[in-house]
């Protein structure tokens, strides 16, 4: 296997040091609050906009098909780009790259908000896509060279992570709220103002990053970049709708499938000999990086089927309007945001692998404690107990996870190593609406067949009663579900992830 050697930096700079005054430090504090908020504004979209939908399909028409890609475009281009995106920050510098990912994301944001039709809202949720892709990786990429000591780093990455996994909570909360008492518009102009903010800070606060003169491997990149897109479509497009029946034997699903093997087959096949790849296979030969990277993708396969059917749950077992269940997630958000700082203090005491042993079977606990809520459930013990308990448990995950994900990284390759770190999340979250779909739109089906014999779940006249009965069953075995993959996760930590505490785990 033929290694990446850089010819050379664009520009020499000594190692980072710790800071040792006052200044210094708060420009590190400043730096590490301009890459956490692009961070948020990537997260926050992936959420913010499922509250508007209704609104936005009356605005301009779409039908029920085609609304669901003012969402799937976005995830498309955010997931196939992730790889080059994160490549792109080592040739051609980290912080140009995340600045110009933030410049598209935001000038995308703003032509969404403006959209009077439905190709130029779908243009423009492409558009802020491919800008996350390129901002994300760049910026944890940032952090890594910013806090080479791990004592430092666990910090940023504290931060990074909380402001990353509450955005993402809070996102409905503000959904709800913009959309309630102001427009729908507005879920995507509140991007403009961060976006703005962070370009006149990044070029102040942000140091300079080598530049590594690799060649770049387009045939590489067109490969990898086809192979996860068409992956996460046929991911979206086969999972297993509302009357309970897949779409996996569709031939557009197929075909998708079948292709993204094909280009990941050659993909893979190419990056061993090329000289300068665009995934470095290298990083995959440590187990516990590829053993961070299989967790990270049940975590948010997990996280990603829960939100969407707690959410259900909530509006058709419930009845709770939009802005109810909004402010239904406060509080597991708050413990989102919290569990990262927390995580990055405990961390150097347990180690990394123990304290993400103790978060993932927290997780699973909560989730499955959901699963126990049922249609008559109280609000207290059966819903907002387990849910926070879960939430608890993932935010302890995400700093071992990624930590352990940059630790030891090869020089030049820590923007593709973040990277394949988003890329598992958002592979993940597609493969949770498919997976955890798949077993709770199946019950949801079998529910109302029992019920009344050849009626589908939605069809009209049928009873409330049944709906709300099939809902809250389908939602059940979901969370179940979603508990069961994220044990699989703990199972994968524990025969992947070292046991060494992060303080004697030496730096890049």
């Amino acid at each position: 296997m033929t290694r990446s050697q850089p010819r050379g930096p664009a520009r020499e700079e000594p190692a980072a040091e710790r800071p040792s005054t006052p200044r210094q430090r708060r420009r590190l504090r400043l730096a590490v609050w301009v890459v956490s908020l692009g961070q948020l504004m990537a997260v926050l979209d992936t959420t913010i906009v499922n509250i508007a939908l209704p609104r936005v399909q009356g605005a301009l028409g779409f039908s029920g098909t085609s609304l669901e890609w003012v969402v799937n475009a976005y995830s498309l281009c955010l997931g196939g780009l992730l790889l080059l995106g994160g490549r792109s920050a080592d040739i051609l510098g980290r912080r140009r790259v995340f600045t110009a990912g933030i410049a598209v994301f935001t000038a995308a944001s703003l032509l969404g908000g403006l959209a009077v039709t439905q190709w130029w809202l779908l243009a423009a949720r492409a558009a802020q896509g491919t800008g996350a892709a390129f901002a994300v990786p760049s910026g944890l990429a940032l952090i890594a060279d910013t806090f080479p000591q791990q004592r430092e780093r666990r910090r940023a990455v504290g931060m990074f992570t909380a402001i990353g996994a509450g955005g993402g909570a809070f996102g409905i909360l503000v959904g709800g709220l913009l959309t309630t008492f102001v427009n729908w518009r507005a879920v995507f102009f509140v991007n403009v103002p961060i976006g703005v903010a962070i370009l006149i800070a990044a070029p102040r606060v942000l140091g300079t990053s080598q530049r590594h003169r690799n060649r770049f491997d387009l045939l590489g990149a067109l490969a990898g970049t086809g192979a996860v897109t068409l992956l996460v479509y046929a991911l979206i497009e086969g999972a297993t709708d509302a009357q309970g029946a897949s779409h996996w034997r569709s031939p557009v699903v197929l075909v998708s499938a079948a292709v993204a093997l094909a280009l990941a087959a050659g993909f893979v096949a190419r990056e061993t000999r090329v000289s300068s790849p665009l995934v470095p296979m290298g990083l995959f030969a440590r187990r516990a990086r590829a053993g961070a990277y299989a967790v990270t993708t049940c975590i948010d396969c997990a996280m990603f089927g829960n939100l969407f059917f707690l959410t259900l749950f909530l509006q058709r077992v419930w009845n709770y309007s939009p802005l109810a269940t909004a402010a239904v997630y406060i509080p597991p958000a708050l413990m989102l945001t919290a569990g990262g700082p927390v995580a990055s203090r405990l961390i150097g005491r347990t180690g990394a692998k123990r304290l993400l042993l103790i978060g993932l079977a927290v997780a699973a606990a909560g989730m499955y404690g959901m699963s126990r809520m049922g249609e008559h459930g109280s609000y207290l013990t059966e819903m907002l107990l387990p849910t926070v308990i879960g939430y608890a448990g993932v935010s302890l995950t995400r700093v071992p996870l990624i930590t352990t994900a940059l630790d030891r990284v090869p020089e030049g390759s820590s923007g593709v190593a973040s990277g394949i770190y988003t890329t598992a999340r958002q592979v993940g979250g597609a493969t949770g609406l498919a997976v955890v779909g798949a077993f709770a739109w199946a019950v949801v089906a079998g529910t109302v067949s029992a019920a009344r014999p050849g009626a589908v779940f939605g069809a009209p006249g049928l009873p409330a009663a049944v709906t709300r009965r099939a809902m809250a069953a389908g939602a059940d075995r979901g969370f179940l579900a979603a508990a069961v993959i994220v044990l699989i996760g703990l199972v994968i930590a524990a025969l992947t992830i070292h046991g060494e505490s992060a303080e004697a785990e030496p730096s890049r």
